[in-house]
Parts: C-alpha cells; structure tokens; sequence
C-alpha cells in the first residue's frame, strides 16, 4: 500500500474515489459540505431522502457525481457529531470505508476522515489509523496456496485535508501507521505460517532477513551455546522434537548506546503438542499460532526500526517446538534453570513459562530499564477474559500503567489482572523450590507468578496474549496484536 498527504478542494481531486464523513441528522463533514456544494446539492438530497442516516459503519457509494472531478465518492456515517466520535466509532467508520473500497474498481482512494472530532485525538492520531487498518485490509495470507489471488484492487490512499495547517500531523501520523501496519502485517504471516514451514530455525533466518532490511543487530544461539548457558528449562521443552531448538536476540540502538535498554521477550512455541501431556486433538492445528508472541515481537522490531524511535530495544525469542517422544521431559521430572532455581514439571503442556523463564533470566545482563514478555500462555486467560483484550500483570503499577495507556491509544487493548503473593502458595512442590502449575484455579495468575519468580530484578510485565494472538472459525487467522500496542508503548518511552 501507498500513502501519500495532500492539501485540497475534494471537489478538485481527480481520485478514484473520494471518502467523506456524513454525521447523524444530516451534518456534513466540511469535505461533505464542498462536495455536496459543487454536485448541486446531490448529497443532502440523499442524506433527506434517508439513503445515508450518518450511523456509524453505514457507507454509500455515488458513482460519477456531476462536478467532481473523482470517479466515485464513498460518503461514510461517522454518528452523532455533538461531543465528537468515540475511539472505537471512528475506528469502526475507517474499517467501513476500507471494506466497501475493497468491493469497487478503486485503485487509489483519497480520505478526507481526519476532519471528524475524536474524543481524546489528534488529527496525527486520526491519520495513523487510517493508515494502520489500510494496511490490515490490504493483507492476504497466501503463501503456501498453489494459485495465488491477484493484488487488492486499492494500492494507494491519499490522506487529506482541505486545510494546509493539518498536513504536517497527518505525514507523521501517516508514517507511523503505515509502519505499525507493516510490523502487524509480518507478525500475522508468521503466524499463519504452517509449523513445517516456521520453523525455529526458519524464525532464526527470518530475525537475520529482518535485521539485514531494517538495521538490526541479530545473533542466534543453538542447543550447544544454550547449554552452556545453563538454560535447561528452555532445553527441557525441545527435547521431544527433531527440530533444534534457536534463541534469537534482535538489538535495535535509536538511543545512545548507554541508554538502558527495554527488553521484550516473545514466546516462540512453533508448534504446542502439550508434550507427553497431550492436548486433545480437535483444533490442535492452531497450535501453530502457540508462536504468536515471538510474531509480535518480530513485528514491533520492524515498526520501530520504520519509525526511528530514539530509544534502544532488545528482542530475545526462545524457540522451539514442544512434542511427545522418547527423550520428552515427562510430569514428575525436576529441572534447574537457568537462575539455578528447580522447577518440577507437573504438566508439560506448561511449557511457554519454561522457556520464557531462561530468557527472563537472560535478559538481567543487559540491565533494562523495563523488560515486557508476550506469550499466548494459558488457556485460563481467555476462560477470564474472552478474545476482547489481552492479560496484564506487572508488579509495577506505573509499568501497567504505562501498558495500560498504550494499548487505550492503540485499541489494542488489556486488563490488569492481579499478582499478589497470596497466589504463590498454589506453586507449592515437595520436590522442587517450585512447580510449573498450580492447578486449574487461577491458571493465568499463577502462570504470571511462576514468570515473576524470574522477574526480581528489573521492572517487569507479562502479557498474556492467548485470546487476542489469533482468530477460530472461518475468519482463522493471526491477528497481529499486540504489535500497535508495544509499538506505541515505546513510541510514549521515546518521547515521540
């Protein structure tokens, strides 16, 4: 997708579709108001005759109106226009837009969105979703398909204003939508690549591919350089697959070298069998999605290194598969950590806090200023929350806080579950300092508070991201999140 800024009549804009907001009773956006103007009164006409109610997500299409210059004009409900559109409305009103555009023979659309008063945002904001849901529009997974569709018809959108004074807010936001769309879009075809495919060594040859495009240090770790690491918990997962295990870490330097880093750790199960403690074999196909984690920190990195953030980040992404075999850890064994901590494996299908724990370690050399793990962790969370937001624990109220604005900004967004000591007790084990599960009562909390034990000595949160990462049903898919929501936690950490 193209995208590009301009200040202009819409009337004299030679598009192939112009995109304006209508509201409820008949107002028309100042776009709206030109238009209608220089076709003679076409869309008033339309908007009293009840063609176009200005609800939100109602669209109509006008197909060469008299005195404009465009081919088409897409005329969008925005809603009630008194105390301005909610995040969610305008979201929904962009989404609308880019559906019905899909539909026509538009190649290139111009927006004339950003005019609409959203509760809370600025028109830069405004332009960066409009360029971050056209990106998501735009993409199709058709990589391991023998006939590949043809290109989306619209490849290029023009956001624009009549006003000159809006252009440079809708440039920056422009860019910094566009860049978190592609860090979406590689994040989702990482998920939806199949588990023959996305390998751990295919991760590690795509952290490179991604480093030589964007400008990242990357270094991979196999088995030998994790053993004598000592991270045996991590091993501990790999040893029922053929697939070797890798340890990726991806360095971004936007800031000056001294800076402390924040460190993001993605949880790369490329595929979860739940090991000797088999998961059921209905919809085992998406555990393939178990990596989505790792996807979204591959995605971020991209974004991030897009924008040029002036801020230092680390990825580090454990990877491995998790199976059943001869040589697969079984309930019962006891392993030591990398921290030197023993962890007595009750259920192997427990095994994202495994691996994560040796990267949590890891990640104290680099002295962080904040470290933030992303994980598809536990079924339990989605029990507690559903596919609408993502969990979040952090012993750190102004860290959740920081997440918490992020993901509101985004509309990507998570709720703080709680991480109290109480919890702990149901890690209790008679063999080991600790247990990898505490039963099936607050499974996501008590998955936190086993990472929290690895987590003491920097500030610290986990994302839970099992009922977000990916979509069931005929709509199967990788969602992307919760890239627009770490891209923007870090765009606030670099004062952007």
């Amino acid at each position: 997708m193209q995208f590009s800024t301009t200040k202009a009549l819409p009337s004299s804009i030679n598009s192939d579709c112009l995109v304006v907001g209508v509201h409820e009773k008949a107002q028309l956006t100042r776009a709206a108001a030109q238009l209608d103007k220089a076709c003679g009164g076409l869309i008033r006409a339309l908007v009293k005759a009840g063609d176009m109610d200005g609800k939100v997500r109602s669209t109509r299409l006008l197909f060469n109106p008299p005195g404009i210059a465009a081919k088409r004009v897409l005329l969008v409900g925005l809603g009630p226009h008194d105390n301005g559109l909610s995040v969610a409305h305008y979201r929904d009103s962009v989404a609308a837009a880019l559906s019905n555009l899909q539909g026509t023979g538009a190649a290139k659309a111009t927006f004339f969105l950003c005019e609409a008063s959203v509760v809370g945002h600025d028109k830069r904001w405004q332009a960066a979703q409009i360029a971050q849901l056209a990106c998501e529009s735009s993409y199709r997974f058709d990589a391991t398909k023998s006939k590949k569709p043809g290109p989306r018809k619209l490849t290029a959108l023009n956001i624009a204003s009549t006003l000159a004074a809006d252009i440079a807010a809708l440039r920056k936001g422009m860019q910094e939508g566009a860049a978190i769309g592609s860090g979406i879009a590689l994040a989702r075809e990482l998920g939806n690549l199949p588990a023959n495919v996305c390998t751990p060594t295919y991760l590690a040859a795509e952290a490179r591919k991604l480093g030589r495009s964007v400008g990242l240090a990357v270094e991979v770790m196999d088995r030998k350089a994790m053993e004598k690491l000592g991270m045996r918990t991590l091993l501990s997962v790999a040893q029922g697959s053929h697939q070797p295990p890798r340890f990726i870490v991806m360095r971004y330097q936007g800031a000056a070298k001294q800076a402390a880093p924040v460190v993001l750790v993605g949880k790369g199960i490329t595929f979860d069998t739940g090991g000797i403690s088999l998961k059921p074999g209905g919809e085992m196909d998406e555990m393939k999605f178990d990596m989505c984690g790792a996807a979204s920190v591959f995605g971020t990195m991209r974004a991030i290194a897009e924008i040029s953030l002036k801020i230092n980040v680390i990825a580090l992404v454990p990877a491995t598969e998790n199976m059943p075999g001869g040589g697969a850890t079984k309930p019962g064994d006891v392993i030591t950590s990398m921290s030197g901590q023993t962890v007595e494996i009750l259920n192997t299908d427990a095994e994202g806090r495994l691996i994560l724990c040796d990267a949590l370690t890891y990640a104290e050399r680099f002295k962080p200023a904040a470290v933030i793990d992303i994980a598809t962790l536990t079924g339990a969370c989605i029990i507690a929350l559903g596919h609408v937001c993502s969990g979040l624990f952090s012993p750190s109220d102004r860290l959740a806080s920081e997440l918490t604005a992020a993901a509101d900004e985004a509309w990507d967004r998570v709720w703080r579950l709680p991480l109290w000591d109480d919890y702990q007790e149901l890690l209790r084990s008679n063999f080991a300092d600790f247990a990898n599960i505490g039963g099936r009562a607050a499974g996501s909390v008590t998955a936190a508070c086993f990472l929290a034990r690895f987590a003491k000595k920097f500030e610290w949160a986990h994302l839970d991201i099992a009922g977000t990462a990916w979509k069931s049903g005929k709509d199967k898919g990788a969602t992307g999140r919760p890239v627009a929501l770490l891209t923007r936690f870090l765009m606030q950490r670099a004062g952007r």
